[in-house]
């Protein structure tokens, strides 16, 4: 029921048909008995700074962002937080005291899903990504944070690698580097964990994002993608004999974490994990 004293929570993007959050977050609210409710609302870009302005205005409580606008939108903020604010980009607004502050949860949710689902502390660790737009981005801030020894990242779009290469190693001191394709066999043996942060997976057809021959045993192999659950790359990693981390507990848990930004409860996981399964097929 909504009534006058529902608390409103969304998720800004452009499209958000595909979004899973409202299914996630509606659940949350239901296990702890909360007046509350999460819609979608679909912003085109050009939109984004009004929308924006009208979250205080309209009484929002607290808002997703998703592509196109996670890196556009820290312009119309009032504060961010440490992380966001290194990566440049923000999926969650909290208000607080009338005020917006952007937060970056996408990478803390890897982060979470990589300690408590992967088993792998990533202080020391050496991790290698395939791809460098804003998925790789976040994730790989949030490793250097936590202690990476090394990251190092491969993508066809070398110019766009090589930025991202060196905004973490400038901002954070990790030594991070970019990849030829003949460097891949040396860093792939050589990585604890093998991270594909591309679109490779989301369709049947798609090619693996990196050659079966070098994934070996020892490497913990993650895919962002998180629909299929399990991807042809996890498969084929899981022939290989390494252990893999589907997309879906980074899903799970950034938006587990937004939910406590928002509303200083802890996140009833269990409840929002099998929301998450019952929508993806």
């Amino acid at each position: 029921m909504i009534s006058g004293t529902t608390k409103i929570y969304g998720i800004f993007g452009h499209p958000v048909r595909h979004t899973f959050s409202p299914a996630m977050q509606n659940a949350a609210f239901r296990k702890l008995g909360m007046d509350a409710c999460y819609v979608p609302f679909a912003v085109p870009p050009e939109h984004l700074e009004n929308a924006v302005r009208s979250v205080i205005s309209l009484g929002l409580c607290g808002i997703n962002i998703t592509v196109p606008h996670k890196e556009r939108v820290p312009a119309y903020l009032d504060d961010l937080s440490e992380e966001a604010r290194l990566i440049g980009a923000v999926n969650t607004i909290e208000v607080r005291e009338g005020r917006l502050i952007g937060h970056n949860t996408d990478g803390r949710g890897f982060l979470r899903s990589l300690r408590e689902q992967g088993r792998l502390d990533p202080k020391g660790r050496k991790f290698l990504f395939i791809g460098s737009g804003g998925a790789a981005r976040s994730v790989s801030f949030s490793l250097a944070l936590a202690g990476a020894s090394a990251i190092a990242f491969f993508d066809l779009d070398a110019r766009k690698a090589s930025q991202l290469a060196n905004d973490v190693r400038i901002k954070t001191g990790v030594p991070s580097a970019t990849l030829a394709h003949e460097d891949l066999v040396h860093h792939a043996t050589d990585a604890d964990c093998i991270i594909n942060a591309t679109p490779l997976g989301l369709k049947r057809s798609d090619p693996l994002p990196l050659p079966a021959e070098f994934i070996r045993r020892t490497h913990l192999v993650c895919d962002l993608v998180y629909n299929p659950v399990e991807t042809r790359f996890l498969k084929t990693a899981k022939r290989r004999r390494a252990r893999t981390l589907p997309g879906l507990g980074m899903l799970l848990y950034q938006g587990v974490i937004a939910f406590e930004i928002w509303t200083g409860e802890k996140g009833p996981i269990i409840v929002m994990k099998n929301a998450l399964s019952r929508q993806i097929r």
